[in-house]
């Protein structure tokens, strides 16, 4: 089943057109990955479908029904959850404040314990850290906050906006354990990453993304064969 549609969808910064008539879709339990250069319009595409930025044109249909024009809430409590590039996390509060604000919507409060404790299971160095103020992490241990917030919302569809960015090597490798792990229980996953190799290699299937528009699409195994592939984004020269 699709859970996420997306039919030529258009976003523009003003005159300048960030996002130009693009489709894709994700169907129930997938990993997708969308991988690009910098600017390519991964990011923008992402807060479109999750209501922080308004589409010009096109649409984007959740678990079967319009979600254009939606707010970012509404969505966010269907299950459409975003983990901005960046982070996003509450500096001031600790980190058990911050993955409780990932619970806020929720009312069953046996299932949030049950969940935390999963959280902290998940994430041993953020249990070692419950009650340190988050902005006092390092980039790796917030990109873990920042992950397990948004689980704590039991996400239907978790946009995921370049969780590799600015980590050492080892914290990337520990993020995307845990990627695949969330999706192997079954969290459908939309991964927007500029580690293209790490990103298809996790993935089921891919789109490549340039200049606004789909360039290519197809399975993930298929994109790290095709040669423009491996030149322009794996760093690896093709006869």
């Amino acid at each position: 089943m699709s859970l996420l549609e997306v039919r030529g969808l258009q976003v523009h910064y003003g005159g300048i057109r960030a996002v130009k008539g693009i489709d894709l879709h994700v169907d129930q339990g997938e990993l997708v990955c969308l991988i690009g250069a910098n600017g390519a319009g991964k990011t923008s595409t992402l807060k479109a479908i999750c209501g922080l930025l308004p589409a010009a044109a096109g649409s984007v249909h959740y678990q079967g029904g319009p979600a254009s024009g939606l707010p970012a809430f509404r969505l966010a409590r269907a299950g459409l959850v975003l983990v901005p590039e960046g982070r996003g996390i509450f500096g001031q509060l600790s980190v058990e404040e911050n993955l409780a604000m990932g619970a806020f919507a929720r009312e069953d409060r046996a299932a949030v314990a049950r969940d935390l404790a999963r959280m902290f299971a998940l994430f041993p160095r953020l249990a070692e850290r419950r009650t340190q103020s988050a902005g006092t992490l390092s980039g790796g241990e917030q990109q873990m906050l920042a992950l397990g917030r948004a689980l704590m919302s039991r996400p239907k569809l978790l946009l995921l906006d370049e969780p590799s960015m600015g980590l050492a090597p080892l914290m990337v490798a520990k993020i995307f354990a845990v990627v695949r792990e969330i999706a192997a229980e079954g969290v459908t996953i939309l991964l927007v990453e500029q580690n293209a190799r790490m990103a298809l290699e996790a993935a089921g299937r891919g789109y490549v993304m340039e200049s606004g528009t789909i360039t290519l699409s197809g399975p993930a195994t298929e994109l790290l064969d095709n040669p423009a592939v491996r030149t322009a984004y794996l760093g690896e020269e093709t006869s």
